[in-house]
């Protein structure tokens, strides 16, 4: 299998994360990759919830098709939204290792990151490992499979 490389992307920050997202977002943009910001668009206080279910709810909606990149100031509150959408798959990613098993044994499909807990080099990496990585397959869809089919649908 191949990476995600010809996946659209959906970016969302809150005021915390807008500068790395505004860096990763002129990274994919100069790589060449389809790009959608759902904000914030400004380092203003902002709400990680609201800018967080923009970006959640457009990988839902096509969950094969769009990845996500979400940027708060630690990560976990972007992913705690993200998680809340059936098919979206979020993982907090602080380094190339947790990006590159979030792909291959989680197919995570939104990548969330704290940015006062990376720096923007180290970011872009994670990025990077994260879009080229490819899902195993597998075992591992015997997981995401029980996902889909009872805990999406809570019937556990």
């Amino acid at each position: 299998m191949t990476g995600r490389n010809d996946s659209k992307l959906v970016l969302a920050s809150d005021h915390a994360g807008f500068e790395l997202k505004e860096t990763v977002k002129a990274e994919m943009l100069r790589q060449g990759r389809s790009v959608e910001d759902c904000g914030t668009h400004s380092p203003q206080p902002a709400n990680w919830a609201e800018y967080g279910a923009l970006a959640a709810a457009k990988v839902a909606a096509d969950p094969e098709h769009i990845m996500g990149i979400l940027v708060c100031g630690s990560g976990i509150g972007m992913s705690i939204v993200a998680n809340r959408f059936p098919g979206v798959r979020a993982a907090l990613c602080h380094n190339e290792d947790a990006a590159r098993l979030a792909r291959r044994h989680n197919n995570a499909n939104v990548l969330s990151l704290g940015a006062r807990v990376v720096d923007a080099a180290s970011a872009l990496r994670i990025v990077a490992v994260f879009l080229e990585t490819a899902f195993e397959g597998g075992r591992h869809q015997v997981r995401l499979d029980y996902l889909r089919d009872h805990v999406e649908k809570k019937a556990f």
